[in-house]
C-alpha cells in the first residue's frame, strides 16, 4: 500500500463518516424546524460551495478534512431577522435541542448497524475456532488445551467463529474474569476448560490476546503457493499471481506457506528476492513488503493469501450468513457491545488500569484504513463501521466542547428548569479544550512512538 493510497483510503474514511454524522444534526435540525445556514465537511477556508434549498443553505467542502460543522441560525451568534427568530436554534425548547445534538452520535451508531446488518445478510466465510497447539508455559497450556479442539462456547455462549472467540476473550480480560471454554476434539468427546484472566496485565489488552493467551489458530500444512494476491499490493506490484509457487526466499528454500509468512513478517519495507515457480518456467522477482502495524510491532505483508485445497477449506472455514430480521439484531447487538467496550476501555484509561497506549491518533487510524481498504470491501466497510462507533463514543463523552458536554448542559437544564449559566459554560469550555488537548497528545504521541519503534 504506497502512502498515497493510504491517505487517499484515510480521506474518504473521514469523509463517509463525517457526512454521517453531520447529517444527523442535519436532519434533526430540519424535523425541528432550525434554520440551517451552513453543512460543512471540513475546516478552514471553503475549496467547493455551493446553496441549494428553501433556505439555501450552503453545504461546504473545506481544505482540512478532519472534522465538520452544521451551522445553525442562532441569536447568540449574530443578529437575526425578527421573521426567523421562532426557526433560530437557541429558541427551541430544551427536548429539541437535546434531540438535534443526540443525532449526530445516533446516526454514527445507526450507520455502523446498517453495515453489519448487510455484511450478515450477505455472508461471509469466516475462520472456524478450532485451535493449534498452545506454548508452553501459556494460560491455554495450563488448562489444558489442545491441538484439533474446537472450541464450542465460552461462558455458556455459542462461538462459531475464530473473531467471535477473540471478541469474547478481549471482553474478559479487560474485565480480568475467569473464562470457560467448552471445547469437541476431533472425536467427538467433551472438554471443557477455565481460563484465568485475573491476572492478566493490562498493557497487554493493546496487543493481541489470543496471542498472550496461548490460542492460536489451527492451520493444515499449506504449500507456499498463491491462491488470491490483492489488487495493488505489493505481490501484485512485484508480477505474482496465482498460482505461483514461491520456491526461495533470498536463496533460502521455502516449504511451506508458514515459513513464506515468517520470511515476509520479518523483513517490512525490505526487498526480497523472491524465487517464483510458474508452470514450467522459474523467475526471480523482487518484493518490497509493505510495513503494517502488529500491536507495538511493525511487520511485512505483501497482499497475498494462500491456495487453500477444498478439503481443507472445509475444516477451517464456516459460512455465517443470516436472515434480515436475525442480521439486523446481530448487528444492533454487536454495535452496542463494541460501544459498550470502548466506554469501559476509557473507563480503565482514566483509572489506571489500562495503558494510554491504547489510544490511536490520526497516524495510526490512517494506517488501518490503508491496510483495511488493501485486504477488500468488506474489511474497509468494517473498519469504517468500527470507527463510527468509536466517533459516536467519543462525541457522547460528557466533555464541552463536544457533542456530550452540551447534553450534559441540557440534561442540567432539564433537571434545575433553566439553563446552565453563560459563566459556567465558559469555565466548561476551557476544561473542555484542555482535556481534548491533553488526550490529542496522548494519541500523537502514541502515533509518533510506533512509527519510530515499528
Amino acid at each position: 500500500m504506497t502512502l498515497l493510497q493510504t491517505v487517499v483510503a484515510f480521506v474518504v474514511a473521514l469523509g463517509v463518516l463525517i457526512v454521517v454524522h453531520e447529517y444527523g444534526h442535519y436532519l434533526a435540525a430540519r424535523l425541528c424546524n432550525v434554520k440551517v445556514l451552513r453543512f460543512s465537511v471540513g475546516f478552514g477556508r471553503p475549496m467547493i460551495a455551493w446553496r441549494r434549498g428553501a433556505d439555501r443553505t450552503e453545504w461546504v467542502i473545506a481544505a482540512v478534512p478532519l472534522g465538520g460543522y452544521v451551522k445553525m441560525l442562532d441569536e447568540r451568534e449574530g443578529p437575526v431577522e425578527p421573521h426567523e427568530a421562532a426557526r433560530a436554534f437557541n429558541r427551541q425548547n430544551v427536548w429539541q435541542r437535546f434531540c438535534i445534538v443526540m443525532a449526530g452520535p445516533l446516526f454514527n451508531f445507526l450507520f455502523a448497524v446498517l453495515v453489519y446488518a448487510g455484511l450478515f445478510m450477505y455472508g461471509l466465510p469466516e475462520a472456524r475456532p478450532v485451535l493449534a497447539a498452545p506454548p508452553s508455559g501459556t494460560l491455554a497450556a495450563s488448562a489444558g488445551l489442545r491441538a484439533g479442539a474446537t472450541v464450542r462456547s465460552i461462558d455458556g455462549e455459542p462461538v462459531t467463529t475464530w473473531q467471535e472467540l477473540r471478541w469474547r476473550l478481549l471482553q474478559a480480560a479487560l474485565q480480568r474474569s475467569p473464562v470457560r471454554l467448552e471445547t469437541v476434539d476431533e472425536r467427538g468427546h467433551l472438554a471443557v476448560a477455565t481460563l484465568d484472566l485475573s491476572g492478566f496485565p493490562a498493557a497487554d489488552v493493546e496487543s493481541d490476546v489470543l496471542e498472550r493467551i496461548g490460542l492460536r489458530l489451527y492451520r493444515p500444512p499449506l504449500e507456499p503457493v498463491l491462491g488470491q494476491v490483492v489488487a495493488g499490493g505489493p505481490a501484485e506490484r512485484a508480477g505474482l499471481a496465482p498460482g505461483d509457487r514461491i520456491a526461495r526466499v533470498d536463496g533460502r528454500p521455502i516449504d511451506s506457506w508458514e515459513s513464506l509468512v515468517a520470511a515476509v513478517r520479518s523483513r517490512p519495507g525490505t526487498a526480497l528476492q523472491l524465487t517464483v515457480e510458474r508452470g514450467d518456467t522459474t523467475r526471480t522477482l523482487e518484493v518490497v513488503p509493505d510495513s503494517v502495524s502488529a500491536g507495538e510491532m511493525r511487520v511485512g505483508r505483501i497482499g497475498a493469501a494462500p491456495f487453500i485445497p477444498p478439503s481443507h477449506a472445509e475444516k477451517m472455514l464456516v459460512r455465517v450468513q443470516y436472515g434480515p430480521l436475525e442480521s439486523l439484531g446481530k448487528a444492533l447487538a454487536k454495535t452496542a457491545d463494541i460501544a459498550l467496550f470502548s466506554l469501559r476501555m476509557l473507563g480503565k484509561m482514566l483509572l489506571g488500569e489500562v495503558s494510554w497506549r491504547n489510544l490511536s491518533g490520526p497516524v495510526t487510524i490512517a494506517d488501518f484504513a490503508g491496510q483495511s481498504a488493501q485486504m477488500g470491501w468488506v474489511s474497509y466497510l468494517t473498519f469504517l463501521a468500527l470507527i463510527s462507533i468509536s466517533l459516536g463514543v467519543l462525541n457522547l463523552l460528557p466533555i464541552p466542547l463536544l457533542d456530550g458536554g452540551h447534553l450534559m448542559y441540557y440534561a442540567i437544564e432539564i433537571i434545575k428548569g433553566r439553563p446552565v449559566s453563560e459563566r459556567a459554560m465558559e469555565l466548561g469550555q476551557r476544561v473542555g479544550l484542555a482535556l481534548l488537548l491533553v488526550m490529542m497528545a496522548f494519541a500523537f504521541y502514541n502515533d509518533l512512538n510506533r512509527l519510530l519503534t515499528g
